[in-house]
């Protein structure tokens, strides 16, 4: 199919992301059940409820436009998908697998707020006034979605240890006590001696 008009070129990548969010409304339940931190299960949960209503959305956009709602294969998120299913795989830590299911969660959002701004757009270039107004609500919403995965990264991150601590066994741990103690020891020995 040739494209010719900005209403095809809206109506093509409607279908397209349409796709995108029926894919993402199977795969989060599967990111939130791969999650080891509460807050991101719960965060992954959330998104779903929000995805099957941007699912709903999109019908009401394609209503107003005169079109049947339609699929397309996305290929985009079906690769973002398989990725992120490699990643469900991923031999790591409880802390790193979670950072890592953000990763690929983040990436899934910044294709989405991409998609939808476009979309918003060439609505607006349409003098599509409703269609602007319900696509910019769904892209507002991936837009807070992409900054919770934020703050729930920086939550995790601050409970993982440091490279250099990880990296420590039990002895090297009780050495660094027992120094650091015997230092204190020592400062206040020399204090005393001076006084």
């Amino acid at each position: 199919m040739s494209l010719k008009t900005v209403k095809e070129l809206l109506v093509d990548e409607l279908k397209d992301i349409y796709d995108a969010e029926h894919r993402l409304t199977k795969a989060l339940p599967k990111l939130a059940k791969a999650a080891n931190d509460e807050m991101l299960g719960e965060a992954f949960n959330a998104h779903l409820r929000q995805t099957e209503e941007h699912v709903v959305r999109l019908e009401q956009v394609f209503e107003a436009l005169g079109e049947t709602p339609k699929r397309k294969t996305c290929k985009a998120m079906v690769g973002l998908l398989e990725e992120g299913a490699s990643i469900m795989e991923e031999a790591a830590a409880p802390g790193i697998k979670d950072l890592l299911l953000i990763a690929g969660a983040q990436k899934v959002e910044h294709y989405e707020m991409a998609t939808y701004g476009c979309l918003r757009t060439w609505a607006q270039l349409l003098g599509e006034g409703q269609v602007v107004k319900l696509l910019q609500q769904t892209l507002d919403e991936e837009g807070a979605a992409d900054k919770k995965l934020t703050s729930i990264a920086m939550a995790i991150q601050q409970d993982e240890p440091r490279e250099d601590e990880a990296e420590m066994d039990d002895a090297e741990h009780a050495i660094l006590a027992s120094g650091s103690a015997r230092s204190k020891g020592s400062r206040t020995s020399a204090r005393e001696a001076k006084h």
